[in-house]
C-alpha cells in the first residue's frame, strides 16, 4: 500500500520511471538514490548533491546530505538508517517528501483554477488561522498609522531645524577638531590590534612550551604505567589467597543461611500445627463442658420430677434408677447429692411407714453408685 501510494504520488509529480513493489523486495540503493536526487532537484533545482554512491562511505555521505537538506529546507525529519536500508522501510521515509511536494502541487493547481463563487466559498470556519493573522495585521497597521501621524505632526518643526542645520556655514576649526579626534581613535584602535597580535605570538609560544611539557609528562607517566603493569605486587599472593578463602567462607555462609531458613520454616509450620491443636483441644473442652452442663440440668429436672411423683402418689413410691452421667467431677458431685437425697427421702418414708424400702433395692442402689463412681474415675482419667 505504501509503495502504491508513492508510485501514484511520483507519477503525479512527473517522475518518468514506473515504480513497483518488486523494486524493493531486495535492497536497491541505486534506485533509492535516484529517487532522492529527483525529489531534491524537484524541490530545489540548484541544489548540489554528491553523485558517487559506489562505496559505503559515499553512500553514508549521500544519505546524510539528503537528510540534512530535507531537515533545513522542508522541516522534515527523515530516518537515515531506514533510507540506507533501501527496502520497504525507505519507501516510508521517501513518502514524506512525496506527500509534501504533492500537497504543494495540488494547492498551486487549486489556486490557479477559476471556480464559481458559491455559498461554500464564504465559509471561513476552516480559515481561523488566517482570520487571526488578518486581525493581527490590522492591529499592526493601526498602530503604525498612529505612529506615522505623530511623526508627521512634528515634521514642520523638524524641517525647519534640518534646513537651518544644512544652511549653516561650516567652520574649519570644528571640522579639523572632529577629524583629529577620529584619527586619534583609529590610531588607538590600530595600536590595540597590534598589541593583541604581539600577545598572540607570545601566547602561542607559551602554549607550545606547555604542550611540550605535557607531552613529556604524559610519556613519563606512560612508561611508569607500563613498568607497574609488568611488576607483580608483593601482596598479590596474599590477596589471591584471601580471595579464595573469602569465596569458600561465602559458600559456607550461603549453605548455613539456607539451612537456617529451612529450619525456621519447619519451626513456623510446627508452631502453626500446635496452635491448631491447642485451638481444637479448647473447642473440645468447651464442648465437653457444655455436655456436662446439659447432663446436670437433665438430672435436676429428673429430681424435680421425682419429688413431684412422691408428692402426688397415695403412699406408693416409684423408685427410678439414676442414669449414669458421663463427665467430670461436676457430674459425680451432682450424683452424690441425688443419692443423699434419695436415701434421706427413703428413710423418711420408711420411718413414716408409708413405703418401706427393701434390702434388695438398697443393694441395687449401692451397686449402681459404685458403677457410676467407677465410670466417673475412668472419665476423669480420659479427660
Amino acid at each position: 500500500a505504501v509503495v502504491s501510494t508513492q508510485s501514484t504520488g511520483m507519477r503525479s509529480l512527473g517522475y518518468p520511471r514506473q515504480i513497483s513493489m518488486e523494486n524493493f523486495r531486495q535492497p536497491n540503493f541505486p534506485l533509492v538514490a535516484e529517487i532522492l536526487m529527483w525529489l531534491v532537484k524537484r524541490y530545489e533545482p540548484n541544489a548540489s548533491l554528491p553523485h558517487d554512491i559506489d562505496t559505503e562511505d559515499d553512500r553514508v555521505i549521500f544519505i546524510k546530505y539528503v537528510s540534512q537538506f530535507m531537515a533545513t529546507k522542508t522541516r522534515l525529519k527523515l530516518n537515515p538508517k531506514k533510507l540506507y536500508m533501501a527496502d520497504g522501510y525507505s519507501v516510508q521515509e521517501m513518502l514524506k517528501v512525496v506527500t509534501l511536494l504533492y500537497s504543494a502541487v495540488r494547492s498551486n493547481n487549486a489556486a490557479e483554477e477559476s471556480e464559481e463563487v458559491t455559498e461554500r466559498s464564504f465559509d471561513i470556519s476552516n480559515k481561523i488561522a488566517d482570520l487571526k493573522q488578518a486581525r493581527q495585521l490590522a492591529t499592526e497597521i493601526t498602530m503604525n498609522g498612529a505612529r506615522l501621524y505623530e511623526l508627521l505632526s512634528v515634521e514642520v518643526e523638524l524641517r525647519e531645524l534640518r534646513t537651518a542645520a544644512v544652511n549653516r556655514p561650516l567652520e574649519m576649526s570644528n571640522i579639523e577638531t572632529g577629524m583629529k579626534d577620529k584619527i586619534l581613535t583609529v590610531e588607538n584602535s590600530i595600536k590595540g590590534t597590534q598589541h593583541k597580535l604581539d600577545n598572540v605570538a607570545n601566547d602561542e609560544a607559551n602554549l607550545e612550551a606547555k604542550l611540550e611539557k605535557k607531552k613529556a609528562e604524559l610519556e613519563r607517566n606512560s612508561k611508569r604505567l607500563r613498568s607497574l603493569q609488568n611488576v607483580r605486587p608483593a601482596f598479590m599472593d596474599e590477596f589471591e589467597k584471601l580471595e579464595s578463602e573469602l569465596k569458600r567462607l561465602y559458600e559456607v555462609y550461603g549453605e548455613k543461611f539456607r539451612n537456617l531458613t529451612y529450619l525456621e520454616q519447619i519451626v513456623d509450620s510446627y508452631d502453626r500445627q500446635q496452635q491448631v491443636r491447642v485451638e481444637e483441644a479448647e473447642k473440645q473442652l468447651k464442648r465437653m463442658q457444655d455436655q456436662m452442663r446439659e447432663e446436670e440440668k437433665r438430672l435436676l429436672n429428673q429430681e424435680d420430677t421425682f419429688e413431684n411423683l412422691v408428692d402426688d402418689s397415695d403412699g406408693e413410691v416409684k423408685v427410678r434408677k439414676n442414669p449414669r452421667v458421663v463427665g467430670g467431677m461436676e457430674g459425680s458431685d451432682s450424683e452424690s447429692e441425688n443419692e443423699s437425697e434419695y436415701s434421706s427421702s427413703g428413710s423418711e418414708l420408711a420411718g413414716d411407714g408409708e413405703m418401706p424400702i427393701s434390702d434388695d433395692d438398697e443393694e441395687e442402689d449401692e451397686s449402681d453408685s459404685e458403677n457410676f463412681d467407677d465410670k466417673d474415675d475412668s472419665d476423669d482419667i480420659d479427660f
